[in-house]
């Protein structure tokens, strides 16, 4: 059969797969990001598969003085979580509220799930949020293919639902599953290492006749 790429172009799409690196906000400029190139990430985004056809991520991209009111989200989340718990410190509210300009980009990872005629989902749960994952993978491939870095940040206020309503993730079965952060690395691209491959993988060929 005719392979569907050029040998060189399989050997471009490994590149940008082996050399994808995660990246925080500590490894990141502050300088912008061009629309341009987070719309070509996004679109990566939107050709993920998803079962039954469903597609179910949801983006909010929060760059310049956007990221404003994201930053008063995240504060407010931390101020009840910790309202609650009788953890509040004044300084942890402050610093929420100023991490958004750590990073020049901030994008919302929503899962807003595919439903029934009778509300009911479409699709698992589980099969949705591996669609979305799917769907981030893609986005940072190439946004690293194009020079970017970032990570998804999945943890804390980061996927509360106070955060989930101010992004607009409301609807029945809605969830907020982080924040990818983008932009330019301040540092020299990192290098990766995996273990070999066979430990990780089992041949099973075909069985002897009986």
């Amino acid at each position: 059969m005719t392979p569907r790429f050029a040998p060189h172009e399989v050997d471009i799409l490994m590149r940008a797969i082996r050399e994808r690196r995660s990246m925080g906000v500590a490894r990141l400029r502050p300088d912008p990001v061009p629309p341009a190139l987070i719309r070509t990430a996004l679109e990566a985004a939107d050709w993920a598969p998803s079962h039954g056809e469903t597609e179910p991520w949801r983006f909010t991209v929060y760059t310049g003085e956007g990221r404003r009111a994201l930053g008063e989200a995240f504060a407010e989340a931390y101020r009840r979580a910790a309202t609650e718990t009788g953890d509040f410190r004044e300084a942890t509210f402050a610093a929420q509220r100023e991490r958004v300009w750590a990073a020049p980009v901030w994008i919302s990872l929503g899962l807003e799930p595919a439903l029934r005629a009778d509300g009911s989902p479409k699709m698992g749960l589980e099969e949705e949020a591996l669609a979305l994952s799917g769907a981030v993978l893609n986005l940072h491939l190439v946004a690293n293919a194009q020079g970017l870095a970032g990570m998804w940040l999945s943890q804390g206020v980061m996927v509360d639902r106070h955060v989930a309503a101010f992004v607009g993730l409301d609807a029945p079965y809605a969830r907020l599953m982080g924040f990818f952060v983008l932009g330019w690395p301040n540092i020299p691209w990192p290098s990766g290492e995996r273990r070999p491959l066979d430990e990780k993988v089992r041949w099973v060929e075909d069985a002897p006749a009986p």
